[in-house]
């Protein structure tokens, strides 16, 4: 870890990351497939039902308290807790997947009936109308009040359509993660508003002979449209059976009364894996998303043709931004999130953070990240491959963050909560796939040069790493200044077009 980033050294390793993925297998998902530790040069193409669900109300769990302490992060945790192994008792009684449980999001699949079978699509966006329902009726009776946990308030999201299935994760901790526009329509739907209830695209109301709307994020099926789901799906489960047997699942496994521990820096040696409620992480630190802008629209592009191209655009630029966040900058992949990685950072020791060195190796950090994209793309580009118009979108905010693992034991999922977290999403979504913004705890707690250089907008356009650099020490930032005075001289560079070594004419990548 240096807290720099080295064009060699991007060079090296984006090159090894090419090498894993020159041969791309692409397979028809069917009944003797598994989704499970899908090879990383292996894809599935999958036609299913995808739902996503979200909890509208777990930012109101964060903000319970004006103060951001431990309380409020326990009783969020709990809460989360409590309605994850609800949701995951109604998945494995309907035989549906769950493929992520992102903190307050929820992304589950319906394969079966497979394609081959008559109308088969509308059975299973019958079946995930049917369950999206049971699950909002069993998270109505999940509530702790002596605890401090409500009840959740969810909106689901349900579109229908062939994606892309491929290895999500490195390391020990894989799941499948879904490409392509019905994994991406069904999360809009489900994150496009703050009002409960289950919303289906175009496509899945077409199926179902609803009529289309030019709007379908505002209209929500009626109750008359889910009965006749729930009747055409005839689901072998009820409310009263999920909720006992979640109830006698606590009894026998309770949630674990959350303790906090801090890690000390880097967080690169966090190991999450070895996380449980009672050996939880919590300390302040900058929670950063770095988001593939354009990815979608890419793979609807090349779904059919050049399928290939996908995965690898996607394991070389993912692994690459993982190496910079974890290798040189000492950070910590909290998950991969789609196409989207979230990190975490923190400066410090083991008894304080140092806000302000976060939030400035934060910065220099994410121009490094972009920096590592745009080498990314060069490189697959003069390989011959296809990457479309990609871009990059990073977003990141400070403040305290806890880690943990939420579940029983041996069926946990790994959590990164916070209000940090949650704005540094929002954060990354306002941004196009050229800029970088910050929220507005980093922003206060941020050095004049990291201020000045973000503005009042908080948020700069084409920020990588030579550009960071340059800025913050141009303003006397230690240690922009530090990294600028350790390099002499401009390495060579292969241009993309020519794959010839010449000079670099910019100012010098550090």
């Amino acid at each position: 870890m240096s807290n720099s980033w080295n064009y060699d050294r991007a060079l090296e390793q984006i090159d090894k990351r090419m090498a894993d993925v020159e041969t791309v297998i692409i397979k028809e998902y069917g009944r003797d497939l598994t989704l499970e530790s899908i090879p990383t040069n292996t894809a599935y193409r999958v036609d299913a039902v995808h739902l996503y669900a979200d909890i509208l109300n777990i930012g109101e769990m964060l903000n319970v308290t004006k103060f951001e302490g431990t309380d409020c992060h326990k009783r969020t945790l709990r809460f989360l807790d409590q309605h994850y192994r609800a949701v995951q008792r109604v998945l494995d009684a309907v035989d549906a997947k769950r493929i992520d449980f992102h903190n307050q999001r929820l992304h589950a699949i319906f394969a079966k009936p497979y394609n081959t079978e008559e109308d088969a699509e509308k059975s299973r966006i019958q079946r995930a109308v049917a369950t999206a329902q049971l699950m909002i009726d069993v998270l109505a009776q999940t509530s702790d009040l002596d605890e401090g946990v409500p009840a959740a308030k969810v909106r689901v999201g349900i579109d229908s359509g062939r994606a892309l299935a491929v290895n999500n994760g490195r390391n020990g901790y894989r799941e499948p993660l879904f490409l392509g526009n019905p994994a991406n329509h069904a999360a809009k739907l489900a994150s496009n508003s703050a009002v409960e209830g289950i919303y289906l695209t175009n496509v899945a109301r077409s199926k179902l002979g609803l009529e289309e709307s030019a709007k379908p994020e505002k209209v929500a099926l009626s109750a008359e449209e889910i009965a006749a789901c729930q009747d055409a799906a005839s689901l072998e489960i009820t409310v009263d059976a999920i909720v006992k047997t979640w109830k006698d699942d606590l009894a026998n496994n309770p949630i674990g009364s959350f303790e906090f521990f801090r890690h000390t820096p880097p967080l690169s040696t966090m190991d999450i894996a070895s996380l449980t409620p009672a050996n939880s992480r919590r300390q302040e630190a900058v929670s950063m998303y770095a988001d593939i802008d354009g990815f979608t629209g890419y793979v609807a592009e090349h779904i059919d043709e050049n399928t290939e191209d996908i995965v690898r655009v996607l394991h070389v630029v993912r692994a690459e931004l993982e190496r910079v966040l974890t290798s040189e900058f000492g950070g910590r992949r909290a998950r991969f999130i789609g196409d989207c990685v979230h990190g975490l950072i923190c400066e410090g020791t083991a008894h304080s953070t140092d806000e302000h060195a976060s939030v400035t190796t934060a910065t220099l950090l994410a121009g490094a990240l972009r920096s590592s994209f745009e080498l990314c793309l060069e490189r697959l580009q003069s390989a011959g491959r296809s990457t479309g118009t990609l871009g990059l979108a990073i977003g990141f905010d400070f403040g305290p963050v806890s880690v943990t693992r939420l579940g029983k034991k041996g069926h946990r999922v790994r959590c990164a909560i916070s209000r940090n977290v949650l704005e540094s999403e929002v954060q990354q979504a306002r941004c196009s796939g050229t800029e970088t913004a910050i929220g507005t705890s980093a922003f206060d707690v941020a050095s004049d040069a990291v201020r000045e250089l973000f503005g009042s907008k908080r948020r700069v356009a084409d920020l990588d790493y030579n550009e960071a650099v340059e800025a913050l020490a141009d303003k006397g930032e230690p240690s922009a200044n530090v990294v600028r005075d350790a390099i002499a001289g401009a390495p060579a560079i292969i241009r993309a077009e020519s794959r010839e070594v010449q000079p670099y004419t910019r100012a010098p990548q550090y």
